[in-house]
């Protein structure tokens, strides 16, 4: 076989072959290293991307569509996940927990994009990437049974608020960087995602509820009834000039309550999960140049330490806060931190998104350095967090009963507020 520019010459099929066995590998070897799965992925894409052995081309269109849809469906699982009963038990600490896991974050990454050189837009932009984040340590926490503890209700409810304020940042950035800071234009595009967010929540949500009750037992037909949804959410952000992640965020929120106890949802996810979010994450491997990921942890690792300290200082100092002000003791401190720490699919998909985003001259939103600091910041934080909860949940479980009283007198009390 001959290397060219377009990587090595292999049939179509073959591709497609290696690249399904680097997702076993990486399914069998991740857990053993206790590694999140989608840290393995990304590397099989950097392995075989065209930087390195260069099995898959630079322009990869196949390869390139199934990583959209796993882009798309990996934040449409993000809105299905999102427990609105849950959020609204815990409203009003959920609230207070949400704006300070958020706010404070946004202004550790802004000062540390300003510090570093970066525009407003995009240093604002960085600060919205590590405010949000991803429950991925989430079923350590229920299969301990502490799922329904306050501390954990809070958290999960706070990240239905740092995910949506994370996307609006994100779309009111794309739309000052695409054509320049026009307050009538902001508001305009905030505008349109409130009227969006309220048509799919109000009228979208509802409907798909009638059509799976309709359609009864049929699983093909509420199978194609969710793509059809994500897939005109996204296109109809598109449509707005919104980001297509943001569509398909606002259609996973929309319809989780009408298929939350769906066959159709397990098939979507088996497929999802399956085939096309491991595409998504092995495509943002083949980004990845290790000669220019060796030199930004040289040359620019103070700007990596920066942005992976500023997130663990927020993060934490917000939980911290929050946390005493609820009344919870050290250990659900801690747990909360370690839950809000994981930056992995929004943080990714935003990240990719501020990258491929060019202006009328151009010029990139997000720079090669950026992308490879939050790839790093994304493989510390898929450690660091799960490994937090699991201390965090060792402690609770080694606490005396079921009856424990880990929180003070105050935190034992409801959490509505």
């Amino acid at each position: 076989m001959v290397v060219d520019q377009a990587g090595l010459e292999a049939p179509p099929l073959a591709r497609f072959a290696i690249l399904l066995l680097g997702v076993m590998a990486a399914r069998w070897i991740c857990p053993r290293l206790r590694l999140p799965e989608c840290i393995g992925y990304i590397l099989i894409g950097v392995l075989v991307g065209p930087h390195l052995i260069g099995i898959i081309p630079r322009h990869a269109e196949v390869a390139t569509f199934f990583g959209e849809i796993g882009k798309l469906l990996l934040m449409f699982f993000v809105g299905l996940e999102i427990d609105l009963d849950q959020f609204a038990r815990a409203r009003r600490r959920a609230l207070s927990f949400g704006v300070a896991t958020f706010a404070l974050p946004l202004a550790g990454g802004f000062a540390v994009g300003h510090a570093f050189g970066y525009s407003p837009v995009a240093a604002l932009l960085i600060g919205s990437l590590i405010a949000s984040h991803t429950l991925i340590a989430f079923p350590i926490v229920t299969a301990a049974g502490l799922s329904a503890r306050p501390s954990v209700t809070v958290t999960v409810g706070a990240t239905v608020l740092t995910d949506m304020l994370a996307l609006l940042v994100l779309a009111a950035c794309l739309t000052t960087h695409r054509s320049g800071f026009a307050p009538m234009a902001i508001v305009i595009q905030v505008g349109e995602l409130i009227a969006f967010a309220v048509i799919l929540l109000g009228i979208v949500g509802p409907l798909a509820r009638r059509a799976v009750c309709a359609h009864g037992n049929s699983e093909q037909a509420s199978f194609t009834l969710l793509l059809i949804v994500v897939s005109v959410a996204a296109m109809t952000a598109e449509m707005i000039q919104l980001e297509g992640i943001i569509g398909a965020f606002l259609a996973g929120i929309a319809v989780n309550q009408a298929v939350k106890t769906s066959s159709a949802k397990e098939k979507l996810e088996f497929l999802g999960n399956g085939v096309f979010i491991p595409a998504f994450f092995i495509v943002t491997g083949f980004l990845v140049d290790l000669r220019l990921l060796v030199s930004s942890l040289t040359t620019d690792l103070p700007l990596v330490l920066a942005i992976v300290l500023a997130l663990l200082g927020t993060k934490w100092i917000a939980a911290e806060v929050s946390g005493r002000t609820f009344g919870f003791r050290a250990t659900d401190r801690l747990l909360m931190a370690s839950l809000t720490v994981p930056q992995v699919a929004a943080t990714l998909a935003a990240t990719l998104v501020g990258y491929e985003a060019l202006n009328g001259a151009g010029e990139r939103l997000l720079d090669g350095r950026m992308l490879n600091a939050v790839l790093v910041l994304v493989m510390v934080t898929a450690v660091v967090g799960p490994v937090l909860t699991e201390r965090a949940v060792a402690r609770l479980r080694g606490c005396v009963g079921e009856n424990d009283t880990t929180q003070s007198p105050a935190a034992s009390l409801p959490v509505q507020g």
